[in-house]
């Protein structure tokens, strides 16, 4: 099922140069050149840099399939266009997964599975970035009901892989080898394959287990080969220069009730429209249904400093607006809910912006990632600070030191 869709994204039909040919199909259809981007960025290197040290497997040996180099040759160039909506996705990818302490490996599976496209439909059934079925969606808690399919949210789906990620890298003693052949055929037939073989995952040998499908034994040297092709392409100082630009911070945001549709929203914020559009096709015709449960969360850049929030409404919290980045409530890119305290309201929140915001209380859902995202520090910096280690579960109430003038406070 998932081989069809590849040879619709990546192949075409009959096309004797499958790469140059999904290049110049995504160059017909490529989005106006991107305007500067309007909120927090980073260098894309920066995003390259943390994909390569997340790498379970970073070497590159002369045995990586010369098939699927060539199959998935295009992938580099996609990542230097500076019109195209890859690189910040693939960074949102690559942070969830960092945050989550799972191998790098795994931010190559959209490639294979959808071309990192969020709307990507295969006409067997699977849907979106991370190419799921329904039954597996529902499984692993993506939102699925009338009008609102989840696996068409980058931020439903993403959330839902790393779970499961997490889950199979774990099942399987931490070879990301065979956790993404699970990913593919399912967890039940790579362990029934390994009882076969006479391995367990302490030893296996994935590329010799016997009576999986030719897709699933391939799994492994496709995302090898991407890996290697993009270490190959930062050989090139073209591409490189072209990584080095700002790229928009990705996240997820909860729109407030009264906004009905992206475009109301982008207006708001002073976002591109077409973008958001793009990345958050789960929202067809770019209306933002409403419910009476929490809203879907939208995919969006960062807020930027300037944006003035809107005054709360009586049943409201800071979770339920955008605010400027150093007091907004962020939702982590791997799945917690925006939360914050609830006694902080934005006229405090405001305050400690301007005073420089030395402490941080921890709210219900906070991590050190989206702490340190929030007061734009490093992670290990806010953890030898307070004396902790990568392994820490913060608690609600919990008060951190931010920077090191705090101890003067």
């Amino acid at each position: 099922m998932r081989a069809a869709l590849l040879a619709a994204l990546w192949l075409g039909a009959a096309c004797a140069s499958p790469a140059l040919a999904a290049e110049a199909a995504e160059a017909k259809t490529a989005p106006a050149k991107a305007e500067a981007p309007t909120g927090p960025t980073r260098n894309g290197r920066e995003i390259y840099r943390r994909f390569r040290e997340g790498l379970a497997d970073p070497s590159c040996e002369p045995g990586v399939s010369t098939r699927w180099r060539q199959h998935f040759a295009a992938a580099p160039k996609r990542l230097a266009r500076s019109d195209d909506d890859l690189l910040p996705l693939f960074g949102y990818v690559v942070d969830a997964l960092r945050e989550a302490h799972l191998p790098t490996e795994y931010a190559l599976i959209p490639f294979v599975e959808s071309g990192y496209r969020p709307g990507a439909r295969s006409a067997a059934g699977p849907a979106g970035l991370w190419q799921m079925i329904a039954l597996t969606a529902r499984n692993h808690r993506v939102p699925m009901r009338e009008g609102y399919d989840g696996r068409l949210s980058p931020v439903d789906s993403t959330q839902a892989a790393v779970r499961y990620l997490k889950t199979l890298h774990g099942m399987f003693g931490g070879d990301w080898r065979l956790a993404v052949m699970a990913y593919n055929a399912g967890e039940y037939r790579i362990l029934n394959a390994l009882k076969r073989n006479g391995q367990t995952a302490a030893n296996a040998r994935p590329d010799q287990l016997t009576g999986l499908s030719d897709i699933t034994q391939a799994y492994v040297r496709k995302l090898h080969a991407l890996s290697c092709l993009m270490e190959q392409a930062d050989d090139r100082d073209e591409w490189l220069q072209a990584l080095d630009r700002p790229v928009p911070y990705l996240q997820a945001v909860t729109v407030p009730a009264e906004v009905g549709g992206i475009d109301a929203w982008a207006a708001r914020t002073g976002q591109d429209a077409a973008q958001l559009r793009r990345l958050n096709p789960v929202f067809a015709n770019g209306t933002i249904g409403r419910s009476s449960t929490r809203r879907a969360p939208l995919l969006a850049i960062a807020a930027t400093a300037n944006t003035a929030p809107a005054p709360l409404a009586a049943d409201q919290t800071l979770a339920d607006i955008e605010l400027p980045p150093n007091t907004r409530a962020n939702a982590s890119d791997t799945g917690a809910q925006a939360v914050t305290t609830a006694s902080v309201d934005v006229a405090e929140a405001q305050n400690k912006q301007a005073a420089g915001a030395r402490r941080h209380t921890v709210g219900r859902g906070d991590n050190a990632w989206t702490i340190a995202k929030r007061y734009r520090i490093r992670v290990a910096d806010l953890l030898e600070r307070n004396g902790l280690n990568g392994k820490a579960v913060l608690k609600p109430g919990q008060a951190l030191l931010i920077d090191a003038q705090a101890s003067a406070d």
